[in-house]
């Protein structure tokens, strides 16, 4: 990028992906249910909370590390998982885990990844990087433990559970330009498992269809238990938005919980993450680790969400955004501007680490 315009901040990454990508990519990556009404309040969530720094604090020295469900991080950020990372780049999701352990942060798998888990999962290890696998309880359950099980044997550290989309959203960009993967890219961690009843015919399209369908809108809370058999690894419910749903995520043996809405793209009109961070942290009452993504842009956003009790965020489309204008090195230059970023505004707060970032730092007034 030496001799090209280098963004220097999130948006502009943003503007410049636009040109990297075709329209039918881009919008599948930056779109929103509906109205996109959710998907805009998320950004507006963090706009609307303020902060109060504390003045004369030595902040010469600052220490950004923490840590999730035992596994040290190098900041408090993790990449969520997103699906078709190679519509971005042709080395997809390799180069997105490379930046992620390389920077010390981490890296939730997508299980609608365009590489496989076995491929990523060795790009974690050789830097003993935070890993997680995203998946859902799909009505083949033969598929799930299929997953499950090359999960726990490729060495991801815990499995993060979607439970906001027992069907899918309707993105009416999507049905605009009617959505379709490019030939030659593939749904890497489900082509090859044998006794799938795939339309073959329709190629990757018709490998999307099924993998649509599988999506199983009769899962409860009951079926948490199967899942939880398969494997000793941690289970995080990813797409909570009530307390009363965090109680119950710690009442079946959930370990940590993602505050999400999916980045606006299921059910328009719900609830900013941000705005249902506090209450759930409230209501888990530290039993289990709270995670919260949508609308991070700044390092003041994590900031704010740091100091409303999130443990952690996760960043989706600003690592897609520096994927498409540079490989891995534009998602490495994505997590170094909102390194340097928190690490600004919590000297400019009066926080020397992550532990003195608390409630008393934001206020909803305007």
């Amino acid at each position: 990028m030496a001799d090209v315009y280098r963004p220097i901040n999130l948006f502009e990454y943003e503007q410049l992906a636009s040109s990297h990508l075709s329209k039918m990519a881009f919008d599948y990556y930056c779109s929103g249910a509906w109205d996109e009404i959710t998907l805009r309040d998320n950004r507006a969530a963090f706009e609307r909370i303020k902060l109060r720094p504390r003045m004369l604090v030595d902040v010469s020295d600052r220490n950004l590390s923490t840590s999730i469900l035992g596994q040290h991080l190098q900041l408090p950020l993790l990449v969520a998982p997103m699906a078709f990372q190679c519509l971005a780049h042709p080395e997809g999701e390799l180069a997105t885990a490379l930046a992620a352990a390389t920077a010390g942060v981490g890296m939730v798998l997508s299980t609608m990844a365009t590489k496989s888990l076995e491929e990523v999962a060795a790009v974690g290890y050789k830097h003993n990087a935070l890993q997680w696998f995203q998946l859902y309880i799909h009505k083949d359950r033969g598929l799930t433990q299929n997953l499950v099980e090359r999960a726990y044997a490729a060495g991801y550290q815990a499995l993060c559970l979607t439970v906001d989309a027992p069907i899918l959203g309707r993105r009416e960009r999507d049905a605009r330009n009617t959505f379709t993967l490019p030939t030659g890219l593939q749904l890497a961690n489900i082509t090859n498992i044998s006794g799938l009843n795939i339309p073959q015919e329709q190629g990757e399209s018709g490998l999307f269809t099924y993998f649509a369908e599988q999506l199983n809108p009769s899962v409860t809370w009951a079926d948490l238990e199967w899942l939880q058999s398969l494997s000793p690894l941690p289970l995080v419910l990813k797409g909570i938005l009530r307390s009363d749903d965090a109680v119950r995520a710690v009442e079946h043996g959930a370990k940590a919980i993602v505050v999400s809405n999916h980045g606006g793209r299921q059910l328009d009109g719900a609830i900013a993450s941000l705005d249902a961070l506090a209450e759930i942290v409230a209501a888990v009452d530290g039993q289990i680790e709270v995670l919260v993504d949508g609308g991070i842009r700044r390092g003041t956003d994590i900031l704010k969400a740091l100091a409303l009790g999130a443990k952690a965020v996760l960043i989706g489309r600003p690592a897609l955004w520096g994927l498409a204008v540079a490989g891995q090195i534009g998602v490495s230059q994505i997590i170094s501007l909102l390194e340097d970023e928190l690490s600004v505004a919590m000297a400019l707060s009066g926080c020397t680490s992550i532990k003195d970032i608390d409630p008393s730092l934001v206020t909803f007034k305007h």
